[in-house]
């Protein structure tokens, strides 16, 4: 295919983000000989790169696997995808429009900006090849652009993971070398790609441990260092005011990004009509009725660091006791007794008819006025500090070199924005979870007690922010999805004070709707609205409740039968054949 220039041009310069960094000249004086010369044009058409991050999708890795629970299961949860016969995620536009920029910033006469944006290409052919590692493994590598008359190019076989990850690095490394030094929450500096980078060395790093692969170290090893870089010469540092009722909460609910943890930020704003949905999605009975899992809700420690699971008979607690004396992060994340949206002073219990579970989400969520669908615009994190963190720790147990003032300087720090006492590395290895570690059957080995803890830490910290179906494939633990989702307890019909303000909430009841309702009640049909399994536990999705993962197929996704067709030097992935 021919690169066509002019259209590429024109469409950059109708989704650029701002007039600021348009170029002046008349569209009908743009031709390739007199772009890519000026600092204006590099950063005109690196705009355009920005589009591949996730917008509305960005908990999407959540609602993928088993964090958050819908009215529909994920094709993933349910064993359901099929093979397409195009598209399905095996597509290369954007790494033609990045390699055509690196093979004509030369000519830019700015020193500083060639420095800087081909920096910001590097970074996002390093993010492109990585979003492709993860989805199909295997791929091929190009980096220049493509004639269509190219047929050996065209046709290049996948190469090994450890190619593609090696030479993301080193466009990571590039970039780090070349990239502006600075706090800008909506544009790419040095710091992402170090977070990058944090976040690259951890997944394939694990991915590869678990699956006996030799040379993992190495990844780790650059998770860490990067991590390093991060932790000991960047201005970030982990968000508090010393609310620890609060912190929590205000950082993802704020309108624009906590530039003090917020490494890079996807922006949203009414201004430009460029919005959200989250407010509509958590609020709306209407609308996927998305909630929190009773086995993360169980996950979560009590405010002391003892563990809820170690309660007798904490499966049939009612709401209000459950949740507390919690960590102060689920009160934060869910609706508890005392919770007041953001900009009012009304209390409210959960809205059951609002979710699966019972256990209503509010991370992100902000005053009323924005819950019309799309009109959300609480900016929403690509990278922060708080991750990098969590990397740090687990790469350092994974490699088995993790110290206690490793805790101390990584997860700490996250613990001590809502009060929660240390994680303790020895009592952790000398005393694993059950309760997690049946979350994951085939974690063994070395550090698994800290290991488990870690992973719980992780999920937590990181709820509903795209990294659930990611984390799950590369601890090769599919078989975690496939236990058995529940939701809240209710020892059965009746009224309930869901948040202990003295007023009913809600009404459980079989057979006729009762007579003389009470308004602001949530009346709710047994086996109708709700269902409950054999111990009383809500049932998001009784007809899923043998779902299979196969260990053989299902940790990556099959490529396109067109593809296939087309390049005859293309491999289906295992068990896709």
């Amino acid at each position: 295919m021919k690169f066509n220039f002019t259209i590429i041009v024109c469409f950059l310069l109708l989704f650029s983000c701002s007039d600021d960094f348009l170029d002046k000249e008349p569209l009908s004086d743009v031709t390739e000989n007199n772009f890519f010369l000026k600092a204006s044009d590099l950063q005109l058409y690196t705009n355009g790169f920005y589009r591949m991050f996730p917008s509305t999708s960005i908990y999407n890795g959540d609602a993928m696997a088993d964090n958050i629970i819908s009215t529909t299961l994920s094709d993933e949860m349910r064993g359901a995808r099929t093979i397409p016969t195009t598209g399905g995620g095996w597509d290369w536009g954007y790494l033609r429009d990045i390699n055509y920029l690196l093979e004509n910033y030369e000519r830019c006469e700015d020193e500083a900006a060639k420095r800087h944006f081909s920096g910001v290409a590097y970074f996002f052919r390093a993010y492109f090849y990585f979003q492709k590692l993860k989805r199909f493994g295997e791929v091929p590598f190009y980096e220049t652009t493509l004639s269509a008359d190219d047929m050996e190019s065209l046709q290049a076989p996948r190469e090994t993971r450890q190619f593609i990850t090696d030479r993301i690095l080193e466009d990571l490394d590039r970039a780090i070398t070349n990239l502006n030094e600075e706090v800008q929450a909506y544009r790419i500096t040095k710091y992402s790609a170090l977070a990058l980078k944090s976040r690259v060395g951890l997944y394939e790093g694990t991915f590869e441990k678990y699956r006996d692969i030799s040379g993992y170290e190495t990844y780790l090893n650059a998770s860490v260092d990067a991590s390093l870089q991060l932790m000991q010469n960047s201005p970030y540092s982990v968000y508090s005011t010393g609310n620890i009722e609060m912190d929590y909460m205000e950082l993802f609910n704020s309108h624009d990004a906590q530039t003090s943890e917020m490494i890079l930020s996807r922006q949203f704003t009414q201004t430009v009509a460029v919005d959200h949905n989250v407010n509509y999605y958590t609020t709306t009975s209407s609308y996927g009725r998305p909630g929190m899992p009773k086995d993360l809700v169980n996950s979560y420690l009590m405010v002391d660091g003892s563990r809820f699971t170690d309660i007798l008979n904490y499966n049939q607690v009612l709401f209000a006791d459950e949740v507390a004396n919690r960590d102060p992060r689920l009160s934060q994340t869910i609706r508890t007794p005392g919770y007041m949206r953001k900009g009012e002073a009304m209390t409210l219990a959960p809205n059951l008819g609002a979710t699966m579970t019972g256990y209503q989400l509010t991370k992100y969520v902000t005053e009323p006025v924005y819950d019309t669908n799309d009109e959300s615009i609480t900016d929403l994190p690509i990278l922060r500090f708080g991750e990098v963190l969590l990397n740090f720790a687990e790469a350092k147990a994974e490699l088995g070199t993790l110290t206690q003032a490793d805790l101390d300087a990584s997860i700490q720090l996250l613990r001590n924005r809502v009060g929660m006492p240390p994680m303790d590395l020895t009592e952790s290895n000398n005393s694993p979870d059950s309760f997690i570690e049946a979350q994951y059957p085939t974690l063994a080995g070395a550090n698994k007690g800290i290991i488990l803890e870690l992973r719980r830490e992780r999920r937590i910290e990181l709820y509903m922010e795209d990294h659930r179906w990611d984390d799950i494939v590369r601890w090769k633990s599919g078989q975690t999805l496939t236990q058995p989702l529940r939701g809240l307890y209710f020892p059965g019909a009746g009224e309930y004070d869901m948040d202990q303000d003295g007023t009913i909430d809600v009404v459980l009841y079989d057979g006729t709707e009762p007579a003389g309702q009470t308004q602001g009640v949530q009346y709710i049909k047994i086996n109708s609205d709700i269902f409950f399994d054999e111990n009383n536990l809500i049932d998001p999705q009784p007809d899923f409740n043998n779902r299979t993962f196969d260990e053989e197929r299902d940790y990556l996704y099959p490529l396109p039968r067109v593809e296939l067709q087309l390049n005859p030097n293309l491999e289906q992935n295992p068990g896709w054949e």
